[in-house]
């Protein structure tokens, strides 16, 4: 049971708030100041499901400052090589290679790493990879702090890439 003490003490707050109008002062904005965004993010990070060997991952860097980002390399330890890889025409067929000075993500913008164009190209994968598999991952920011993030496993027939070697792979 309540005690007498506390009785009145919840009997003089409900007087309290029912008399006149309560006026709460907004606080000065600056004693809130807004969080920041991080400066560089992934959206929907994947990687294409494999049994051994090589593997890619996907998704959409997203720059949040007013200068451009360059990722120059990649680790996770589903892989002792990473690569960032792009496809591109070379002789009349499609080709992945790897891209000269890595990413750029534009100031305030995006950079889409999908598959048959840009990509994160994982060799010497030695673990199968499942659907719903979690891969972490660290990309390196030139002059700027790494993006941590994990990527989930999923199945990928969309335009038969084969990540295997004889796919034009240079």
């Amino acid at each position: 049971m309540f005690s007498r003490h506390a009785l009145l003490l919840a009997a003089a707050a409900i007087a309290l708030a029912g008399c006149g109008s309560t006026q709460v002062a907004a606080a000065p904005a600056e004693q809130f100041p807004a969080v920041a965004a991080p400066a560089l993010t992934i959206t929907d990070p994947w990687v294409k499901t494999a049994k051994k060997g090589m593997s890619a991952a996907f998704g959409t860097l997203v720059n949040n400052t007013g200068a451009e980002v360059t990722i120059v390399s990649g680790a996770s330890p589903l892989s002792p090589k990473i690569e960032l890889h792009e496809v591109v025409e070379s002789g009349g067929k499609m080709i992945m290679r790897p891209k000269e000075g890595g990413f750029v993500i534009p100031a305030h913008g995006t950079h889409e790493l999908r598959p048959g164009g840009d990509h994160i190209m994982l060799m010497g994968v030695a673990q199968e990879v499942l659907p719903g598999a979690r891969i972490p991952f660290t990309l390196t920011v030139k002059g700027g702090k790494p993006l941590e993030f994990t990527a989930i496993g999923k199945d990928f027939a969309g335009g038969k890439e084969d990540y295997q070697p004889g796919m034009g792979h240079k």
